[in-house]
């Protein structure tokens, strides 16, 4: 997977590959869905939600431009696949899943592979984890339909790395870096994913 799908496509940060090698993708998938773990495309998780695809994971988290003691923020954390390739490279990986079912069941597949530097809470991915802020990155695997929220910039330490999908139908990843109040582009591309819901008030 990694050298056909991942490293033949430009993903070179070596501690991003060994993330990708290291982490069991067939651990996190549904039952009876273990044989395509690995191939290059989203898989259903039910309530709505997907497990993005392995190329999807690698290009987010070489885009974040980790680095070894970083904190990283990750909203809509599904199955807690992208939380545990976060957390082979960064300090500490705190997640926000508004499912709570699929919390649940992330928090039990993290914990039975030893994952201690992964925190999780069920809550609004809007509304992001203000009690351990700042962040070095903000990661976002769900679409935001308008601008990015304010409150996940403001999380965001000055210098730090958002990466988020913008966009209903037709959608782009952002790349950007804080700077005091503005924000720098590193990179945008088209992708697909879930929307950024709301929680009901």
């Amino acid at each position: 997977m990694v050298d056909s799908q991942i490293a033949a496509r430009g993903i070179e940060d070596p501690r991003v590959l060994a993330a990708m090698r290291k982490v069991p993708r067939h651990l996190f998938v549904p039952a009876g869905h273990e044989h395509e773990a690995y191939d290059d495309h989203p898989i259903s998780i039910g309530f709505g939600q997907t497990i993005s695809q392995p190329y999807i994971v690698a290009f987010m988290t070489d885009a974040l431009r980790l680095e070894p003691g970083n904190t990283v923020l990750e909203i809509g954390v599904g199955c807690g696949y992208q939380s545990a390739v976060l957390a082979e490279i960064a300090s500490e990986v705190y997640g926000v899943e508004i499912v709570e079912p699929l919390a649940q069941r992330a928090q039990q597949t993290l914990s039975s592979l030893g994952y201690s530097n992964i925190h999780l809470r069920v809550g609004d991915g809007h509304d992001g984890w203000p009690e351990h802020a700042p962040y070095d990155r903000v990661l976002v695997a769900a679409a935001a339909a308008g601008a990015v929220p304010h409150p996940l910039l403001d999380q965001l330490r000055d210098g730090g790395i958002i990466a988020i999908p913008v966009g209903e139908w037709n959608q782009d990843l952002h790349v950007l870096r804080k700077q005091g109040s503005g924000l720098e582009t590193i990179t945008t591309i088209g992708v697909r994913f879930v929307p950024l819901v709301r929680k009901t008030r």
